[in-house]
């Protein structure tokens, strides 16, 4: 039942595209797996081996911090609706920050919102597919506006400081690099 690849496909593209949620894990060396899921318009498919995603602020930081110890990261949709699927994507990951130059590029592609975080640039080196048969079928109301507007009252100045007292380590105590140190 489960397929690998090289390369996202047209189709596989479409895919997750067409996705409200997704899933991201990552883990360190040592320490916790984290498993987050991810929404709003925050994921851009660049090419057949490339994905943009946009990191928005929350409680943790959990994947900044695990791809500096090991730079590694699955990124999952499963189908709700239609037919069923389920696909992983395995690769590594370049994270930018709004301090880096390469901000702007990421900007063209996902436009920021309040609370952007960050960018992970993400390489794909292997895409797999599973069947998704026991994947119950949802209905999509809509988007959670609570974290961007809970972003928004904070404002920019706000956001930096939560970064610093809350997103600068791990729930296992790894530097994240989100200011600079």
């Amino acid at each position: 039942m489960a397929e690998q690849f090289d390369v996202l496909s047209d189709e596989l593209s479409a895919f997750i595209s067409s996705q409200k949620v997704f899933f991201v894990g990552s883990a360190a060396r040592d320490g916790r797996v984290n498993v987050s899921p991810k929404g709003m318009d925050s994921l851009r498919v660049v090419g057949p081996r490339e994905i943009l995603w946009m990191n928005l602020t929350g409680s943790g930081n959990e994947t900044a911090a695990h791809l500096l110890d090991t730079n590694r990261l699955t990124l999952m949709w499963c189908a709700f609706e239609g037919k069923p699927l389920i696909l992983r994507v395995y690769g590594r990951a370049t994270v930018v920050h709004p301090r880096d130059d390469e901000w702007t590029q990421c900007a063209a592609l996902i436009e920021p919102t309040a609370g952007a975080r960050q960018y992970f640039r993400v390489q794909i080196d292997l895409v797999q597919t599973s069947c998704g048969y026991a994947v119950p079928f949802y209905d999509y109301r809509e988007d959670r506006q609570v974290l961007s507007m809970w972003a928004q009252k904070r404002g920019k100045d706000g956001i930096e400081a939560y970064w610093q007292d809350r997103n600068q380590r791990s729930i296992d105590g790894l530097p994240t690099g989100i200011l600079e140190e």
